[in-house]
């Protein structure tokens, strides 16, 4: 009796003594980099809308995608449909736009804007080919039905992501 019981303990310090838990770590840098090449003005050309359009006294902002290795990342870029900073506004604002290319580092990336998927104010854009595309972002907001806008700041923000595929 006394044998088996050794045995059994023995067994226990055995399994015990042979365990070890190895850590393995590492990290990953996004191969695409999102950077802000203009920022965009409104215009105002008539009292009841501010647009980005360069012939209404806007300014389209411009961001830029650098992308190392291509078929890994897509671009997904917000327009806006909000003013994250305006007077009290107490009607509908009417929101508008369009992202386009810009200009590019390789001709192959004019496909873009025929490729790109649209939805609510969010274009997707598959990044496959290696280089940099800058995208401009076209934003109108109409107030109400042909109502002024109140004087005073407005600011609305695009997001450009870079989303691994």
């Amino acid at each position: 009796m006394f044998k088996n019981i050794f045995a059994l303990l023995g067994i226990f310090t055995l399994s015990n003594a042979v365990a070890a838990e190895v850590p393995i770590m590492g990290s990953v840098d996004s191969k695409c980099v999102v950077t802000t090449d203009t920022q965009g003005v409104y215009g105002n050309p008539t009292p009841n809308t501010l647009t980005t359009n360069l012939s209404n006294g806007g300014v389209p902002p411009i961001v830029r995608y650098d992308v190392i290795q291509a078929d890994y990342y897509k671009a997904v870029i917000s327009r806006p449909d909000t003013f994250t900073e305006s007077p009290t506004l107490n009607d509908v604002v009417n929101w508008t736009g369009d992202v386009t290319v810009s200009e590019v580092s390789d001709a192959g990336m004019s496909a873009y804007d025929n490729n790109k998927i649209e939805y609510n104010n969010v274009t997707e854009i598959d990044l496959t080919i290696a280089g940099s595309t800058w995208f401009k972002v076209a934003s109108t907001a109409n107030y109400g039905y042909d109502k002024a806008f109140p004087a005073g700041q407005y600011r609305a923000v695009v997001t450009a992501e870079c989303i691994a595929i």
